[in-house]
């Protein structure tokens, strides 16, 4: 049985949170990005281990208005504008909104100088994360899901790579830069174990798999 559990986790007060209540304070070093895993493939492999195996779920009564997103952030800026910001370099800003910058998606190694051609992809998918547990949340905690700035949930990245992955998991898809697939399959288990979400056997298989090259 999928663990469910409603219960959340009281995380300490972080630069995210001072940025989400004054919506122009940086929340990283530019170009940072989100933290890597806890250290490297030793506990992402234990953390896989604690994760529930089960088959995905169904997508009755998905939308992606179930998981509201994105949240303000300040006048006219919201949580995308916190990603681009922090996994970018050489940020321009009109008030807190990024106008112009530089960055470079890890999944496919592809540079962009016009924020208006980045995606910000959930690294686990909203859709994925519906079908193996999300569906037993209320909005709100869907919501925080969708705007997790705390675990490595959410990326800039090209549209293409982001529109490519879709709703798969690693069994389905995987980065075009393999030497990034270590640190994505980290980062995937770091936000399903954080959120007690479930994984199927062949996504549990291909993140085994990816964590050899750890």
């Amino acid at each position: 049985m999928r663990n469910r559990s409603g219960s959340r986790v009281v995380v300490a007060v972080a630069a995210s949170v001072l940025l989400a209540l004054s919506g122009c304070v940086e929340l990283e070093e530019p170009g940072a990005g989100p933290s890597t895993p806890a250290g490297g493939g030793g506990n992402a492999t234990t953390m896989l281990g604690e994760l529930t195996v089960a088959s995905a779920g169904t997508m009755k009564g998905y939308s992606r208005n179930r998981f509201p997103h994105w949240r303000k952030t300040g006048k006219n800026c919201d949580v995308r504008d916190t990603v681009l910001q922090r996994d970018g370099s050489n940020i321009e800003l009109s008030d807190c909104n990024v106008v112009g910058g530089s960055w470079e998606s890890v999944y496919d190694g592809r540079s962009f100088t016009d924020p208006s051609q980045v995606d910000i992809d959930h690294m686990v998918p909203l859709a994925n994360a519906w079908r193996s547990g999300a569906d037993e949340w209320d909005d709100s905690k869907r919501g925080d899901f969708a705007n997790d700035l705390d675990r490595p949930q959410l990326f800039a990245v090209s549209a293409s790579s982001n529109r490519s992955k879709g709703d798969q998991d690693p069994s389905q898809w995987k980065p075009s830069n393999q030497s990034y697939w270590c640190t994505y399959a980290g980062h995937w288990i770091e936000v399903k174990h954080h959120w007690e979400l479930s994984v199927t056997s062949a996504e549990k298989d291909a993140l085994t798999d990816m964590l050899k090259g750890c």
